[in-house]
């Protein structure tokens, strides 16, 4: 059985396990909706827990909803300066920061137009750093049940308090606020490395 997930921006760790462990289908075809981890993820600073938010360009009400393949990125408020100045203050002490630098740095340098292309840019920058092929299985058209198939669409809901056993890893900041649940697989990779991917299998 395959699991359908939202390709979400730098996926938090419980939608990375499922990746890592299940066939995966990325649905694509549904409608943007707010609050949700589809523009947003969570790392862990010197303030605790942050939110790195994307600006989107919203369509006007007379449009009706929009398709979440077809929202547009708002690069005119420069985001991906702000983004990539928080992830090097946040994480420039952390073990392996250094070691992923180069490679995750191009994601915020050059403007992207749309969304969902973005974030299949960063589910592919977690797949090569943790060593697994990223998978390109996609919905052909929406449905609101799917019976085939694991609907694991929920997980894209930033507002749900998700119940997660979770083993505690060494956080940057885990000594000043405690050691932060399922956020970004960007804060895992920074404080594990390559031990990362069996971190996420274990879950």
């Amino acid at each position: 059985m395959k699991s359908v997930l939202h390709p979400v921006y730098f996926p938090n760790i419980a939608t990375m396990a499922v990746l890592v462990t299940n066939e995966v289908i990325w649905e694509v075809h549904d409608n943007y909706q707010k609050q949700t981890f589809r523009n947003r993820c969570h790392i862990c600073t010197d303030q605790g827990k942050h939110m790195l938010n994307l600006p989107i360009h919203h369509v006007g009400g007379n449009q009706g909803r929009q398709k979440y393949k077809d929202v547009k990125l708002d690069n005119a408020s420069n985001w991906q300066r702000q983004h990539w100045r928080t992830l090097q203050t946040a994480y420039r002490t952390s073990p392996f920061f250094e070691f992923y630098e180069d490679d995750l740095a191009p994601l915020f340098e050059k403007p992207i137009t749309y969304l969902l292309d973005l974030n299949i840019k960063t589910i592919d920058f977690l797949c090569d750093s943790l060593s697994i092929e990223n998978q390109i299985a996609k919905t052909s058209s929406y449905n609101t049940k799917i019976e085939s198939d694991n609907d694991l669409r929920n997980l894209v809901n930033a507002k749900q308090n998700l119940a997660i056993q979770q083993e505690t890893y060494n956080q940057v900041f885990i000594e000043r606020h405690g050691f932060v649940k399922n956020t970004s697989t960007l804060d895992l990779l920074f404080n594990e490395g390559p031990g990362s991917l069996s971190y996420l299998k274990r879950l």
